[in-house]
C-alpha cells in the first residue's frame, strides 16, 4: 500500500509541476493572437470607415452606380407645307468588350463569329483581330445597323458583343433636295448643307441620370437627373412640290441637251422666300458610297458665271433712273457696230433705230452700250450693287459665292460697255434670281431666305416702282413674236424675261463652251414668282438660251403658278380648257 500511495503522490506532483504550466502558456498565446487580430480589424475598420472611407465608397459605387444618357433624335427638317425632308430613324450599333471576350473564351466559338462576320459583310480574320486585345474595353464592330440585323446579332449571344441604340438620318426626297439639305456623318453631326448650317439647332443635347443598381443589375434608385436640350425642328421656305417638278425638268434637260450641269431657282418676289433650288447632276444622300465631290456642291450658290444678255435690263433701267433717256426714246444702233476705246462692240446685224423695248427684244449690244455710256460710271456701277449682283443673297447658305466683280477706281468706256451686256463680271444663279425678284417686286430689294420665319424680311427700295414696271413690260416682248425667248411662254400668263447665252472664259480669252440662261417674272400684271434656269455647257446643235433654258423655264414657271393657285392674267387665253390644251401640247 505504501508503494501505491507513493506512486500516486508522484503522479499528482508531476501533474502539478508540468500540466498547468503548458496550459497557461498556450492559453495566453491564443488570447494574445485573438486580441491582436481584433485590434487590427478594429483599426482597419476605423481607418476605412472614419479616416479614409472614400476608397471603399468609390469601389462600391463602381459596382452599383451607372450614368445613363437619355437618347435624343435629331430635329426634323420640313418644307413650308410640313413635308419631311430629313428625319431620324432608330438603328443600333454593335460593339465589343475585348477583355470580356478573352476572359470568357468567346473566340473559341468560331461558328458564331463566322456568322457575325457574314451578316455584317466583314472579313472574319479582320473582325477577330479587332477584338482579341484584352487591354481594350470598347471597340465598335459596326455602326448604324438595321433593327433586323441587330436582332440577329443579339440571337447569336456572343459573350462580350453588345448592342446600343443610336439614330441615322434618312432623306425621303432623295436626290431632289440633296445639295440643299446636305447630310450628317455616322455620329449624326451635320457636315453639308442645311444639316451643317443649323447643326447645333437640330441636334440638341442629351439628358442624363445617375442610378444605383443591385447585385443582379436591377435599378433600385435614381440618384440625380439632368435634363438635356430638346432638338428643334426647322421649317424651310422650300415648296417640295415645286422642288420635285423643277428637278425633274432640269434632269431631263441635262440629258436631252447633253449638258455638263444645270441649276434652277424659284423665288417668291413678294417675300424673297426661295421656293425651289435644284441642281443636276445630284446624288442619293441615303447612299453616298462612290459619290464624287462635284455632285455634292450646291451649284446654284457656289458656281459663278458671266450672265450675258440676262442682265441687259440693268442698262435700260439705269438710263431711265438717271434721266438720260425717256420711255419713248429711240437709240440709233446703226451700222450695227462701233469702236469703243479701240475695241469693237457689235450686234449680230444692223438693227437701225430701236426704242427701249426693241433694245431688250433684239438683245442689242449696241443699244445697251450706248445706254450704259449715257450715265455716269459710278451711277451705273451702283445699279449693279442695288440689284443684288455684287454681294451674297442673304440666304446664309454654306459655300455661297458673292460672284466675281473687279471694282476699280478707273473704268474704260469699253469695260463699261461690256459690263452692260453681261461680260466682265460673274454671278450665281441665286444672285440672278434676286435681281429678277427686285424687278418683280417693283424695285424693292429683300434678302433671299431659306428658313420660314414669322418676321418680315428687311426691305430697301432701290428702284422706282414705275420704272420697274415699265422695264418688266419691255421684257414681256422677249417671249412674244420676234423675241429671242418665245419658247419661254406660259399659256394663260403674261411673262417678262430675258435670255442670256455667254461663252465660258478660258485662259487667254473665250472658248467654245456656252452657258445658257433664261430668267423671268410672272405674271406681269401682279408679279409673284421669279425663276432662273441655267444650262451649263449644252452640247449639240442647240445651245442658245432660247432653245435650251427657255423651254425649261416655261414648264417650271407654269407648274409653279398653278400649284400656288395664281390666277391667269393673259386675257388672250379665254378659258382653262385652252390653257390646259396648250400646256399639254408643249
Amino acid at each position: 500500500m505504501s508503494r501505491v500511495s507513493t506512486n500516486k503522490k508522484r503522479n499528482q506532483q508531476a501533474k502539478q509541476n508540468v500540466a498547468p504550466t503548458a496550459l497557461q502558456w498556450r492559453y495566453l498565446l491564443v488570447i494574445g493572437v485573438i486580441m491582436l487580430v481584433f485590434v487590427g480589424l478594429s483599426a482597419r475598420a476605423v481607418y476605412i470607415q472614419v479616416i479614409d472611407p472614400d476608397l471603399l465608397i468609390q469601389q462600391g459605387d463602381n459596382r452599383t452606380l451607372r450614368t445613363q444618357n437619355m437618347p435624343v433624335h435629331r430635329g426634323l427638317i420640313t418644307d413650308r407645307n410640313g413635308q419631311n425632308l430629313a428625319v431620324s430613324v432608330p438603328v443600333r450599333a454593335i460593339w465589343a468588350d475585348p477583355k470580356t471576350i478573352v476572359e470568357n473564351g468567346s473566340l473559341n466559338d468560331k461558328r458564331r463569329w463566322q456568322a457575325l462576320a457574314d451578316v455584317l459583310g466583314q472579313d472574319y480574320t479582320k473582325l477577330v483581330s479587332r477584338v482579341k486585345n484584352p487591354k481594350k474595353r470598347f471597340v465598335y464592330i459596326q455602326r448604324q445597323v438595321s433593327p433586323a440585323m441587330a436582332d440577329y446579332v443579339d440571337q447569336l449571344s456572343i459573350s462580350g458583343v453588345y448592342l446600343r441604340d443610336e439614330s441615322r438620318r434618312y432623306y425621303p426626297t432623295g436626290e431632289v433636295s440633296a445639295q440643299l439639305i446636305g447630310f450628317t456623318n455616322v455620329d449624326d453631326q451635320g457636315i453639308e448643307g442645311i444639316e451643317k448650317l443649323y447643326n447645333e439647332w437640330l441636334k440638341g443635347s442629351p439628358g442624363s441620370r445617375k442610378i444605383r443598381r443591385d447585385g443582379k443589375g436591377r435599378q433600385v434608385e435614381i440618384l440625380e437627373q439632368e435634363a438635356g436640350e430638346e432638338p428643334k425642328d426647322i421649317q424651310l421656305t422650300i415648296d417640295q412640290r415645286i422642288q420635285a417638278f423643277a428637278y425633274k425638268e432640269l434632269k431631263k434637260a441635262v440629258q436631252y441637251y447633253k449638258a455638263t450641269s444645270a441649276s434652277a431657282v424659284v423665288v417668291d418676289v413678294q417675300t424673297g422666300e426661295i421656293l425651289a433650288m435644284v441642281n443636276n447632276p445630284s446624288y442619293n444622300p441615303n447612299n453616298r458610297s462612290g459619290v464624287s465631290g462635284h455632285r455634292i456642291r450646291n451649284r446654284a450658290i457656289t458656281d459663278a458665271f458671266e450672265p450675258g444678255s440676262s442682265i441687259k435690263p440693268i442698262a435700260v433701267l439705269s438710263a431711265l433712273e438717271f434721266g438720260s433717256v425717256e420711255m419713248d426714246s429711240v437709240i440709233d444702233t446703226s451700222p450695227g457696230w462701233m469702236r469703243v476705246g479701240g475695241s469693237m462692240v457689235r450686234d449680230s446685224r444692223n438693227y437701225g433705230e430701236l426704242d427701249l423695248t426693241g433694245i431688250i427684244r433684239k438683245s442689242s449690244n449696241m443699244g445697251t452700250s450706248k445706254l450704259a455710256l449715257s450715265v455716269p460710271k459710278q451711277f451705273l456701277i451702283d445699279q449693279y450693287y442695288n440689284m443684288g449682283l455684287m454681294s451674297d443673297t442673304g440666304s446664309n447658305l454654306i459655300g455661297e459665292s458673292s460672284g466675281i466683280f473687279h471694282d476699280r477706281s478707273r473704268w474704260s468706256e469699253f469695260e463699261l460697255s461690256t459690263l452692260s451686256f453681261g461680260y466682265g463680271l460673274s454671278v450665281t444663279t441665286a444672285q440672278l434670281a434676286r435681281m429678277y425678284s427686285v424687278l418683280g417686286s417693283g424695285g424693292i430689294k429683300r434678302p433671299l431666305s431659306m428658313i420660314k420665319s414669322e418676321q418680315k424680311a428687311p426691305e430697301e427700295r432701290v428702284l422706282s416702282e414705275d420704272i420697274a414696271h415699265e422695264v418688266l413690260t419691255m421684257m414681256e416682248s422677249v417671249v412674244n413674236e420676234g423675241g429671242s425667248g418665245t419658247k419661254a411662254r406660259v399659256p394663260g400668263y403674261r411673262v417678262a424675261g430675258k435670255t442670256g447665252t455667254s461663252r465660258k472664259a478660258v485662259a487667254g480669252g473665250y472658248g467654245e463652251e456656252y452657258v445658257s440662261i433664261f430668267a423671268g417674272v410672272a405674271p406681269v400684271s401682279d408679279p409673284q414668282l421669279a425663276v432662273v434656269v441655267l444650262i451649263n455647257e449644252p452640247r449639240g446643235d442647240l445651245y442658245y438660251a432660247g432653245d435650251t433654258a427657255a423651254p425649261v423655264f416655261s414648264k417650271i414657271m407654269s407648274n409653279s403658278l398653278q400649284m400656288l393657285n395664281v390666277p391667269p392674267d393673259d386675257k388672250s387665253v379665254s378659258s382653262l380648257a385652252s390653257i390646259t390644251g396648250a400646256s399639254n401640247a408643249g
